[in-house]
């Protein structure tokens, strides 16, 4: 089946639609009903075959090519958000709610309006949504969102000395670990690996696999080596050089720069566990 992706957000999560055997190309404005209501979107790269097994749920298709009325209706609503989000601030003081409003946003045909907001606990805002349905006429949803998800709305300069990738290009956050970070020798100071939600840079993904895979032909921190000036403590290993820094054990306080092509070491069962499980799945 013909397919084609969708944005709602200039750097947002692309949704697959069908078609509906409209000639459709990149830029174009769409009418799409989601699970959030009638939206306008904007169509992303080109049309392409979708096979239906690579589905994990019934694949909706496109209502219709956005008109001169549904953008105009769509660049009012975007208008008012800043006040809603203004006023909802205002009311949270007043009900003493703890929470960030982040946005705000109508659907098409204003039957609902989202705001996004960010609390570092659960809280009952079953009084403030009383009051927005009272000044909006309309129905009010209020959605928690993570402090990634809040730190994308405000943006900001990452330690790099760039605009913070999730503001740029990042349209879904994949997972970051701690062990990620150690594979890659970087320091554990929290300070130095988190971002700007106080969550592990998202960055420290980007060369994961690259490390995984390095890392699989070099010693561990603190295995024992054979060297041709004899056995040896491995203390640092930098997999990108392809060198380590170790520790002779026949010598006290003597220690040397040497490359991994110069030294012999024994695999861990893990690494050996890893490969082979690669191995099984190709």
């Amino acid at each position: 089946m013909k397919a084609i992706r969708v944005k709602f957000k200039s750097v947002g999560k692309r949704y697959f639609f069908g078609t509906a055997g409209f000639d459709l190309k990149d830029g174009d404005k769409v009418i799409v009903n989601t699970i959030r209501g009638i939206e306008l979107g904007v169509c992303c790269g080109k049309v392409f075959e979708l096979d239906e097994h690579d589905l994990t749920s019934e694949l909706k298709d496109i209502v219709r090519i956005a008109t001169k009325n549904d953008i105009e209706n769509y660049e009012k609503n975007k208008t008012e958000e800043e006040s809603i989000i203004t006023t909802t601030k205002g009311l949270a003081r007043e009900y003493e709610l703890p929470i960030k409003v982040l946005e705000a946003e109508y659907t098409l045909d204003r039957s609902k309006l989202i705001i996004y907001f960010e609390a570092e606990n659960r809280v009952d805002f079953r009084e403030l949504v009383k009051r927005l349905a009272e000044i909006y006429h309309t129905r009010i949803e209020l959605r928690q969102v993570g402090s990634r998800d809040g730190a994308k709305v405000f943006g900001g300069i990452g330690p790099c000395g760039l605009i913070v990738c999730c503001k740029t290009f990042i349209t879904e956050f994949d997972n970051v670990s701690v062990k990620m970070a150690k594979n890659q020798n970087l320091s554990l100071n929290p300070i130095k690996i988190s971002g700007n939600c106080g969550k592990l840079l998202c960055c420290i993904n980007y060369e994961n696999e690259l490390y995984q895979e390095l890392r699989k032909y070099a010693p561990d921190i603190g295995d024992i080596v054979k060297t041709i000036d004899g056995p040896a403590k491995v203390l640092a290993c930098d997999v990108l050089n392809r060198n380590c820094k170790v520790k002779y054990l026949d010598e006290e306080n003597k220690f040397g720069y040497l490359k991994l092509e110069d030294i012999e070491f024994v695999r861990s069962m893990d690494k050996r566990r890893d490969e082979e499980d690669a191995d099984s799945i190709e």
